[in-house]
């Protein structure tokens, strides 16, 4: 690729960030006006409440046993909804060929690949606008933000510290990115979006620029456009 064209290719993705990043401060500012009706919302729901306060207590009792023994932690882990397996591409990109779900579910689920690339997930999304988590995030909620089309970086205890290092500025600095901690994956280093993934070994390696630049409000996102803010932090 000439001199040039990179220029350009570089000025192209400055501007959909930037873009995006303006979408996101709007969206921002919508979500608070949100937030304040809900808040008027929610007090008149608890005084209705209080009325069936007793009922609902000694019917959760009877719920909460049977989930502690159905499921871990109290919840029942549901099955993730998704049918088929990767393919992978000349690029080392593996491509989810079968179904992914996209039911909300108050559940753990149990996804056929680590980390998930879609499927059932949380209601409330993880906050994605360029976040890195240094503990393990719940992959429910982090699913939700790869069908807002959020590329999710994740690393082992194999990758160094000097690529966990770089990743995590990477990630700071471009909007619909997570970055977490995942020991259970096949590669020190994952990226992934919704319905495809990547491990490589190296933050230096080319694909991790290629895949940001690919799927970060890709054209796989189901719904693109949608908040990367406002959502949970763990």
């Amino acid at each position: 690729m000439g001199s040039a064209e990179k220029n350009a290719a570089s000025v192209e993705r400055r501007t959909r960030i930037e873009e995006m990043r303006r979408t996101e401060r709007a969206r921002e500012r919508r979500n608070r006006i949100m937030a304040i009706t809900a808040a008027v919302v929610v007090v008149a729901g608890l005084v209705v409440g209080g009325v069936v306060l007793v009922d609902a207590q000694s019917g959760g009792k009877a719920a909460a046993a049977s989930d502690t023994e159905n499921g871990k932690n109290g919840k029942s882990s549901g099955s993730s909804g998704d049918s088929g397996h990767f393919v992978t591409g000349k690029d080392g990109v593996r491509i989810w060929s079968g179904k992914l779900s996209r039911t909300h579910v108050g559940t753990a689920v149990d996804y056929p690949m680590r980390p998930p690339v879609g499927g059932n997930h949380n209601p409330v999304w993880l906050n994605c606008n360029g976040n890195v988590y240094t503990e393990p995030v719940k992959d429910e909620n982090a699913v939700h933000s790869l069908e807002h089309g959020a590329v999710w970086v994740t690393y082992s205890g194999k990758a160094s510290k000097a690529d966990v290092q770089a990743l995590a500025a990477k990630v700071r600095k471009t909007p619909y990115t997570l970055m977490s901690p995942y020991e259970n994956q096949k590669d020190p280093i994952t990226l992934s979006a919704w319905g495809h993934q990547l491990g490589v070994k190296s933050a230096a390696d080319p694909g991790v620029d290629a895949f940001l630049a690919t799927y970060v409000q890709g054209s796989q996102t189901p719904e693109p456009g949608a908040s990367c803010t406002g959502g949970t932090m763990k």
